[in-house]
């Protein structure tokens, strides 16, 4: 197989799991969204502590509290999806969207960064860091810029 093509395959193996974690995020499938996930993974979601870890992990049960405050699935957008792939390790950036209505009525419609990372193990490519972010408005405000859209 040539360089090409082996980087073809691990790009689409990547994207089918990016598919994957986006679709179970969509239908609010917390185990979906977990198996996509090394054990020993890192976040730095929009939700605080600054930083998740398995020692203290936004797992299973902090996703399911999170999407029943949500009434029925969530719209979830990947735009802009750029994916770089080596040989057992691979990242990708995006533009993501969240719309969604709360269980009180709130709408919800949020453009956020996300990178994720990846690491083949054994021989399967799974997500071993995550990292959202809003921008701020560097105006003394410091609030942050959920207004923004691509």
């Amino acid at each position: 197989m040539t360089t090409a093509n082996t980087k073809a395959t691990e790009e689409a193996q990547i994207r089918a799991l990016i598919d994957n974690w986006a679709n179970a995020m969509r239908a609010k499938d917390a185990d979906g969204v977990v198996s996509q996930y090394a054990g020993d993974n890192v976040k730095f979601i929009l939700a605080p502590p600054l930083k998740y870890t398995r020692h203290n992990p936004f797992g299973k049960k902090a996703l399911e509290d999170w999407f029943s405050s949500f009434q029925g699935p969530l719209g979830y957008e990947i735009r802009d999806l750029n994916i770089t792939t080596g040989d057992d390790v691979a990242f990708c950036h995006s533009l993501n969207r969240m719309k969604a209505t709360t269980t009180d009525g709130a709408k919800v419609d949020l453009w956020f960064r996300e990178t994720l990372g990846f690491c083949k193990i054994a021989g399967k490519w799974t997500i071993t860091h995550e990292h959202s972010s809003v921008p701020f408005y560097m105006d003394g405000s410091y609030k942050a810029a959920v207004d923004l859209k691509p």
